[in-house]
């Protein structure tokens, strides 16, 4: 499984087949090129660029888009190629196995409506990978890589310490983080490379990460 962190919220993993995992309107475009299936988390647009994904379908039929029902609602111009996925529901894309979890995203604050969000378990037969989309629900299996939030309207550094610490990975990436400078950033892995109790690392966009 080869893995590229693309800005933000934004996988590319290639092996079995080509899985893209939230392609946001921060993401690069070249994310969705070749590409077999995607995962959308949740409708947000930094998660979901509904133009790019769109486009990707109209250039490449067969792409298989896989998503809660309350993202489908956005993709109606291309329902065709969608596929509605529930929470703990396991299925194949790409070539990959996947299964869902959680169902909600993180709550911002009481005022703030609640959507939902799908965290992906992605298993290619030898390692896995999770993403969580915009939330800390963790999976109840044993995680090799884990994508954990590291900034964030909804999240606090003790929340994405605490996430890493309850999933004991082999080691943890930051996501979401295409929100935060680069002194934040520091400040805040430096706390995740201290005390997870894992190999932590942020990388730049376009690491590709075996």
């Amino acid at each position: 499984m080869r893995v590229t962190k693309f800005t933000h919220s934004c996988l590319r993993v290639e092996g079995a087949g080509v899985l893209v995992v939230d392609p946001g309107e921060f993401s690069e475009a070249s994310v969705l090129d070749g590409a077999d299936a995607v995962l959308i988390t949740h409708e947000h647009f930094d998660h979901l660029d509904v133009k790019a994904v769109t486009g990707a379908v109209a250039r490449r039929p067969d792409l298989r888009i896989f998503a809660h029902p309350a993202v489908l609602k956005l993709l109606t111009d291309v329902d065709e190629a969608t596929t509605a996925i529930s929470p703990g529901e396991e299925f194949e894309a790409a070539g990959y196995r996947i299964r869902a979890f959680g169902g909600q995203h993180a709550i911002i604050h009481p005022y703030v409506p609640v959507f939902a969000n799908l965290g992906f378990l992605i298993d290619d037969g030898a390692t896995n990978l999770y993403h969580p989309g915009d939330s800390f629900v963790a999976p109840d299996v044993a995680v090799e890589t884990l994508f954990v939030p590291l900034n964030a309207p909804w999240a606090t550094i003790a929340e994405s310490l605490e996430f890493v610490r309850g999933v004991r990975p082999e080691r943890a990436f930051a996501l979401h983080d295409g929100l935060v400078n680069e002194r934040g950033a520091a400040v805040y892995g430096k706390h995740l490379e201290s005390f997870s109790e894992t190999r932590f690392a942020r990388v730049e966009p376009g690491s590709v990460l075996d």
